[in-house]
């Protein structure tokens, strides 16, 4: 798998603004599962990067995690990692490869240039799904079963107290990516067109020669 330095530069960008987002975080005092501002990084980062680069951006941050360096809420280790908010941190790469995925998607129909209001509509969607929701899947049974909880104190821990907020976050995401639209699309061309030289291959990505 070949990553040139420029991509690993834009994924070392959001892997540090994951970090970051992660520092801002409200405890409650009902749930081990602290507000966060970590999955509006992973819903950036998957849109700026793309599937691949946004997997690996925030993949990284959680495997040095485990690998001991304190890098989420300033707390670090294979323990950390798989606590109780373990089900979440082992989703958010592939909520991140989710988001950049659908986004690729989106863009490829020119709706931000035909219909800005839809397709800021559509990227709050792709968001809230596959940036926030998804995480669930894996978070809230992980959560269960780490803290020994119910469904109902499950979903009172794990999910109620915490969908406004992403609501709020596929909002703030959508209208950022929404006006950055230009400059997102020609970030994740260099990227493929840097991965496309580094494997030998043209920018459309068939094989030369």
């Amino acid at each position: 798998m070949s990553v040139s330095i420029r991509n690993i530069v834009h994924m070392a960008l959001f892997a540090a603004l994951f970090i970051v987002m992660s520092m801002i975080k409200i405890p409650l005092p009902f749930t081990p599962v602290p507000v966060t501002l970590q999955n509006l990084a992973v819903m950036l980062a998957g849109a700026f990067l793309g599937a691949r680069g946004g997997f690996l951006g925030i993949g990284l941050v959680i495997a040095l995690t485990a690998l001991g360096l304190p890098l989420l809420h300033g707390q670090g280790g294979l323990s950390y990692v798989l606590g109780p908010t373990g089900g979440f941190l082992l989703a958010f790469p592939f909520c991140a490869a989710a988001v950049g995925w659908c986004t690729g998607k989106l863009f490829h129909t020119r709706l931000h240039r035909t219909n800005r209001i839809l397709f800021t509509l559509a990227l709050f969607f792709i968001f809230l799904v596959c940036g926030s929701l998804l995480s669930y899947l894996a978070g809230l049974p992980w959560l269960a079963r780490a803290a020994g909880l119910s469904f109902a104190g499950t979903i009172a821990a794990g999910f109620a107290p915490f969908i406004g907020g992403d609501i709020v976050k596929s909002v703030i995401a959508a209208v950022i990516v929404s006006a950055l639209a230009p400059h997102v699309i020609a970030l994740r061309g260099r990227m493929r067109s840097s991965r496309a030289a580094d494997a030998g291959l043209p920018a459309d990505g068939t094989r030369a020669g």
